[in-house]
């Protein structure tokens, strides 16, 4: 409670205090009524002004914030190195010619041997129908020759022209001797060409 309001409250209490007192004694109460009426004067507490409002407090203006421009990014240019100069080029060694060695060649292959007189090969029988009906004519035939000399296979390579000519042809080339092939020193087995002729003399 403020002291001003304290101070006005203890004054009327003294001076309710005072009456009441003086009342309540019967002498002074008749004297005083009949000198003069009673008067209370109330003191007015004393008016109270209202605080004056105090001017607003002004706060402090934002400092204006310098507004970034965001300048666009330039794009970097990177300038190429100079160019080099290309370094001389020595031209290239001649290329090394490697020589192979020479391979010796082979021997050459000797053909067999059919018609030496020491191998007694007898010419091929003339088949008795084949002289009745009068038939001649050459076979040529293909005989591969083993190491061994002897025919492993006879084949026609050319006809006479009749099939009883060259049965008997095939029949007897195969029952002959012969001398093998020959790669130098070496027998090799062969195919040779043998000619073999049907004719009826007048």
């Amino acid at each position: 409670m403020r002291p001003d309001r304290i101070g006005l409250g203890v004054t009327l209490a003294l001076h309710a205090f005072a009456a009441a007192a003086l009342l309540s004694y019967e002498p002074a109460r008749r004297a005083l009524l009949a000198a003069a009426p009673i008067m209370i004067d109330l003191i007015a507490p004393p008016r109270i002004e209202p605080p004056k409002p105090q001017p607003p407090t002004e706060l402090p203006r934002p400092k204006p914030v310098a507004k970034q421009i965001e300048r666009p990014i330039e794009p970097q240019i990177i300038a190429a190195p100079a160019e080099a100069p290309s370094p001389v080029v020595a031209p290239p060694p001649p290329p090394i010619e490697v020589v192979a060695p020479r391979l010796p060649e082979p021997a050459p292959v000797t053909q067999p041997i059919f018609n030496a007189d020491y191998l007694d090969n007898p010419a091929p029988a003339y088949p008795a129908t084949s002289r009745r009906m009068g038939e001649q004519g050459r076979v040529i035939l293909r005989v591969l020759v083993n190491v061994r000399g002897t025919a492993d296979e006879v084949q026609v390579r050319t006809s006479s022209g009749f099939a009883r000519l060259d049965d008997a042809a095939r029949d007897t080339v195969h029952r002959w001797k012969f001398v093998s092939a020959k790669r130098g020193a070496e027998p090799v087995a062969a195919w040779v060409l043998i000619p073999i002729s049907f004719r009826l003399e007048g």
